[in-house]
């Protein structure tokens, strides 16, 4: 392959990979700022419905959107947090 072809193929593939990364940073930036529709207490704690548990909560959220009483290795923990971040979670 010609050096100019190559060099040509990595600076697209440079601009692409930039590009990608701009929007997916955009997009991080967007969904957090979504999460600050939940409703929230007195303290800033988003008031959720643990499904879990069934019951109401008012909890914080790391920089990931999981509710502090998250456990990984819980399915309804890993439903709460998809529902956290897709703005479809039941709150109070």
């Amino acid at each position: 392959m010609d050096d100019r072809l190559k060099s040509f193929l990595r600076s697209k593939i440079r601009s692409a990979g930039r590009q990608y990364a701009d929007a997916k940073r955009a997009y991080d930036n967007a969904r957090k700022a979504a999460l600050a529709d939940l409703p929230q207490d007195e303290e800033g704690k988003a008031r959720i419905v643990c499904r879990r548990y069934a019951e109401r909560r008012a909890v914080e959220l790391d920089t990931e959107a999981r509710p502090a009483c998250f456990d990984p290795e819980h399915p309804d923990c890993e439903g709460c947090v998809r529902d956290v971040r897709d703005g479809r979670i039941e709150t109070w």
